[in-house]
């Protein structure tokens, strides 16, 4: 076989050439030459005519092949190539490509999976998802509706005075959420580091620092289970406002995930787990205490609460801390029954150790979750910002680890230290990105909106 070509410059995208073809009133052409490229992933013959279906990332064109133009061709399907013609429309009203000139540019050496059906095996999908992203048009158009989502917050952001930021992925502590690290060893500084579960403390290192409006998108690591929510390696948004608390924060979330929706979508409205949510603002407000006591389960004794979770038959069993109750009682009775948007507040300051005390009751803290579905999306908090103050929350949690919560925060000496240099009030906010994902396509497995997942090895 002769040397293929290195390059096919001057492309337009099929979705071009589509449209143009589409536009036309009857049967003929336009006369711009367009040069599109893709792969060949359907062929039919008809006397001396062949049609081939074009496809990129952008869309499919019926490729309209007089006999002359295959001269000198082995064409499987599979292969790639370029096509240069001009958009018509056929007698039966099909928008196509008249090809003058089809050009072999790469060539298949593996039969593909069944093209008609798309590739449905689940497994296959998740190890080889290049192979998903080449049949399966909705997994494509799922892996685009990602990018679009997350440029759209990018810019609301940009827009809105904060400055995107990047801070380390390897961290001599981790902190900023209630997980358990990977862990990793330096060579050259002879030294354990953890990837990060959270990039919150960094990020409130630079408002301390004057930034005042900081964001990062970026991977965090937690060493926990995988489920239709979880993944080990995720995405998150993570932002810290100078001069805002909680409230400001809630305002902020629904209206950017609202317009993220209708920019992306062209509407609020989505199906998701078997459930029509409009994402509109406002979202629903709603006390943790209040949510809790209307399933009597608010109790601050943690025997009482313990029998009234063994009264309904939960394993407690490894829940050592009220903390770790209030959180599985949470988890066990309220959060599935968030199903429209709702925000979650005043969380008991057990659960809190970055969030400022309320002003009417200083058991609980001015912290935030937000659900859809019935799925948490993230996080937020009126932050500390005074050095004793977090300096004393670590020592509570200190203690709650002591008392058997293994996942309580460890503290982070360097972070108190940042913080008596002083930090303007701030609000914060973290959002889980996959998940969001996954609530604007529909996807019910974070795994379908994770282009590689983490899977066992093959066998094991």
């Amino acid at each position: 076989m002769p040397e293929l070509p290195k390059r096919f410059p001057d492309r337009n995208e099929i979705a071009i050439a589509l449209a143009e073809a589409a536009a036309l009133e009857s049967a003929g052409e336009v006369e711009t030459v367009h040069r599109l490229a893709g792969r060949v992933l359907a062929r039919r013959e008809m006397g001396k005519l062949t049609f081939l279906d074009l496809v990129d990332r952008s869309g499919r064109i019926q490729l309209f092949c007089e006999q002359g133009v295959f001269e000198g061709l082995d064409l499987d399907l599979g292969d790639i190539v370029g096509a240069i013609g001009r958009p018509m429309k056929t007698r039966r009203g099909e928008p196509s490509l008249r090809v003058e000139k089809l050009e072999l540019l790469a060539k298949i050496r593996r039969p593909l999976p069944d093209i008609y059906h798309g590739l449905t095996d689940v497994e296959t999908r998740y190890r080889k998802r290049y192979l998903d992203l080449l049949v399966n048009e909705e997994t494509r158009r799922d892996a685009l509706l990602r990018a679009r989502m997350v440029s759209s917050i990018r810019r609301r952001l940009d827009e809105a005075g904060f400055v995107e930021v990047e801070t380390p992925v390897l961290q001599p502590r981790y902190g900023g959420a209630f997980a358990r690290p990977f862990v990793t060893h330096h060579n050259e500084l002879d030294q354990d580091f953890y990837l990060r579960i959270a990039t919150e403390l960094y990020l409130k290192r630079l408002i301390v620092g004057g930034l005042e409006r900081v964001y990062e998108i970026g991977k965090d690591f937690r060493n926990e289970g995988v489920s239709y929510k979880h993944q080990p390696e995720f995405t998150m948004l993570e932002w810290y406002e100078a001069y805002a608390d909680y409230r400001d924060a809630m305002a902020r979330i629904e209206t950017l995930v609202e317009g993220v929706a209708i920019e992306v979508l062209g509407t609020t409205k989505v199906e998701f787990r078997g459930a029509e949510i409009d994402l509109a603002t406002p979202w629903r407000r709603l006390r943790l205490p209040d949510a809790l006591e209307q399933e009597g389960l608010w109790t601050r004794e943690e025997a009482e609460l313990r029998r009234r979770l063994e009264a309904r038959d939960v394993d407690v069993s490894h829940d050592h801390t009220w903390a770790q109750l209030i959180d599985h009682a949470l988890s066990a009775f309220v959060e599935p029954a968030l199903v429209q948007p709702t925000i979650l507040h005043d969380y008991p300051i057990e659960l809190s150790p970055f969030a400022r005390a309320t002003e009417d009751d200083p058991t609980l803290v001015e912290r935030f979750e937000y659900y859809i579905g019935g799925m948490e999306l993230g996080n937020a908090f009126s932050e500390i910002n005074d050095a004793v103050v977090q300096a004393e929350r670590f020592s509570m949690q200190q203690s709650e680890r002591e008392a058997g919560d293994t996942l309580a925060e460890e503290g982070d000496p360097d972070f108190v230290e940042a913080l008596s240099y002083g930090m303007p009030p701030t609000g914060g906010l973290g959002l889980g990105i996959d998940r969001l994902a996954m609530v604007l396509s529909g996807r019910e497995t974070i795994r379908d909106v994770v282009l590689f997942p983490a899977l066992r090895s093959q066998g094991s």
